[in-house]
């Protein structure tokens, strides 16, 4: 199940004697632990019923062993165990795993039996997250993970959230925040942070110290807050070029020369932003509804701050100014991979082309 599945398990009220949080996703791994506190034990009771294990250091009997212990100081408890794939029996190249070297019953064993039998007011999280759902190579390693933990049957599955997921997220987080930011703005710290919720959950802490309700954040707010400033100028440049902003160009490129940015990467999303606005005028979209539905058929989603943006460039380009400026990106790649004096000469070149 999906982090807003459990959340909506325990709002109806009841908890399972064990769960299973699965995947790289650590700001989904951290609200479901918080549900599974707040749904577990109140306030009041977390100084005596919370413990903390990590499986690098010690044993699942240990955990089990617990688990099954009476306490005499809290009358429910939750007990949260960290890198559950360190349970895990060592395989060598070629072989499956059954037990512990020597067949002798692992840790699971005694999972396996205290599961029948679980204590009453005890809820057991284990933790996996090292390995994230989208690599081939280490989703075979979480299937592993789940069927060494085959008899706790709530399993949460911390995927990375999509850009369109991340921006709802960023907006709910912002406006618990009370911070006044622009769209364009929220989607640029989103996707200049590659959807990751919990670096953006940080930067937006970070950003309520710097605004006021009386004054939104900007994208320019972002290029000079976020870390990755230089790649969130890139896209404020993409933007920029496709509203024919001239002005606003020179300012980025200057920003971005400064900065010693990678000016061939601007280069990219350029390109990427171009093709799509030709590819939606010969498929004859109008608005960016039409463009957002149909590249998610085609598998290339987008969210509705970048549908607009094509839609904006659609706009301020004819077809032919369009392929003009895909053959002016060509040229200007192949001019940056050439012996040439300088790439910003080139850039400014290719702004002078663009915005004229």
């Amino acid at each position: 199940m999906s982090p807003e599945q459990l959340a909506a398990k325990l709002k109806r009220g009841g908890l399972a004697p064990a769960y299973l949080l699965l995947g790289a996703d650590t700001y989904a791994r951290d609200r479901c632990r918080a549900a599974l506190l707040d749904a577990a034990l109140p306030p009041e009771e977390r100084e005596n019923g919370l413990t903390q294990y990590d499986l690098n250091e010690a044993g699942l009997r240990d955990v089990v062993d617990d688990a099954r212990s009476l306490s005499l100081f809290a009358s429910r408890r939750l007990i949260l165990t960290a890198n559950a794939e360190g349970a895990l029996p060592r395989q060598k190249a070629g072989q499956e795993e059954d037990d512990d070297a020597g067949g002798a019953p692992s840790g699971t064993a005694a999972l396996d039996r205290y599961l029948k039998d679980p204590s009453p007011d005890v809820v057991l999280v284990f933790e996996a997250v090292r390995f994230d759902w989208e690599g081939g190579d280490d989703k075979k390693k979480l299937e592993r993970i789940r069927k060494f933990y085959g008899s706790i049957a709530e399993v949460v599955e911390l995927s990375r959230y999509s850009l369109d997921e991340a921006r709802q997220e960023a907006q709910t987080l912002a406006r618990k925040a009370g911070l006044n930011i622009d769209r364009s703005a929220l989607d640029l710290l989103v996707e200049s942070l590659g959807a990751n919720l919990a670096r953006v959950s940080i930067e937006i802490d970070k950003l309520r110290l710097y605004g006021s309700p009386e004054r939104p954040i900007t994208e320019e707010d972002i290029g000079a807050l976020v870390p990755e400033a230089r790649a969130a100028t890139i896209f404020a440049l993409v933007n920029a070029l496709g509203r024919r902003d001239r002005r606003r160009s020179f300012q980025l490129l200057d920003t971005l020369v400064r900065d010693g940015e990678y000016l061939p990467m601007a280069l990219t999303f350029l390109s990427a932003q171009f093709r799509m606005a030709l590819a939606s005028m010969e498929a004859g979209l109008r608005g960016a509804g039409q463009i957002q539905g149909y590249f998610a058929k085609a598998g290339v989603p987008i969210w509705g701050s970048r549908a607009e943006q094509v839609y904006q460039t659609i706009s301020r380009f004819s077809q032919p100014q369009l392929e003009r400026g895909l053959q002016l990106l060509f040229e200007a790649d192949r001019d940056m991979r050439s012996p040439r004096p300088d790439d910003r000469i080139v850039m400014e070149r290719l702004i002078l082309e663009l915005t004229g």
